[in-house]
């Protein structure tokens, strides 16, 4: 495995380029059960069809995605991901932790260095992201972050195979929670 390319460090965790060498183990984390269940998502989704998506995805700046890095070790934890609108200057956050790295707190930092790096070096105007509302330690995390609640979208999703509300979270700058990151690694 190669050594991670660290873009913006945080206290505990860094945001770092995604690795191809890596994409056997973001595919394992995508097609984990409690990956799928709080995704909502009935299928796991094929190595051919996944190796296809990275390169698609890979050149695409409208799709920024970011591994998610462990400080003290390098150890990778997860990946966040910004699909950006670059028309309106927005984006839809999307997030999955490998499921050996979940209930350890690392959802709040991982999305909060996200959102730094949204507002702070992307310019946007909005970040917003959907959470089953099964998913409490989700939705909390994300409000730790900077999200705030924006609307449900009634029986939209999939909890153990049961209907069950989308709720929606938004940030704009103003709500960016403490110092910045960006603003530290830049001396400002």
């Amino acid at each position: 495995m190669s050594d991670p390319h660290i873009l913006l460090s945080g206290e505990a965790l860094a945001l770092a380029m995604p690795r191809q060498d890596m994409l056997p183990k973001y595919h394992a984390w995508e097609n984990d059960p409690g990956t799928i269940s709080g995704y909502g998502n009935q299928w796991a989704q094929s190595w051919e069809v996944r190796a296809a998506g990275y390169e698609r995805q890979r050149g695409n700046e409208r799709f920024q995605q970011f591994e998610v890095v462990r400080l003290d070790d390098g150890t990778p934890v997860g990946m966040t991901i910004l699909e950006v609108n670059t028309y309106v200057r927005t984006a839809e956050f999307v997030m999955v932790l490998a499921p050996e790295e979940r209930g350890k707190g690392y959802a709040a930092e991982a999305a909060r260095l996200t959102l730094d790096w949204a507002f702070h070096l992307a310019h946007l105007r909005m970040v917003w992201l959907k959470v089953l509302e099964p998913n409490a330690a989700g939705a909390s995390a994300y409000e730790k972050a900077g999200f705030r609640p924006g609307g449900r979208l009634r029986r939209s999703g999939y909890w153990l195979g049961k209907p069950v509300d989308e709720l929606l979270m938004d940030a704009v700058p103003e709500d960016f929670p403490g110092t910045s990151a960006v603003a530290t690694a830049l001396g400002s």
